[in-house]
């Protein structure tokens, strides 16, 4: 089974999320619903980075490496690189 960490982008609220799951198209459209605590402010949720990885583990700890960095900057340069 395939896990990725993905960074999902509002305009509206000019607000990064960042996350990991086995689906991303599911999960983004969970965004979009509302059904997401944080991210329910909003209902325009785009996808700008994605990461495959082979285990939740391994999925979980880039998630945590990413959102330890508390960087903006950080994540746009990722999102470049991804493009």
């Amino acid at each position: 089974m395939t896990y990725s960490v993905y960074i999902i982008y509002s305009p509206s609220l000019d607000k990064y999320y960042i996350g990991y799951s086995e689906d991303i198209a599911i999960r983004l459209a969970e965004h979009n619903s509302g059904i997401s605590t944080y991210t329910s402010k909003a209902r325009d949720w785009v996808r700008k980075y994605s990461e495959p990885f082979d285990s939740r583990i391994n999925a979980m700890k880039r998630e945590s490496e990413i959102k330890k960095k508390k960087s903006r900057k950080y994540i746009e340069w990722l999102i470049s690189s991804f493009v």
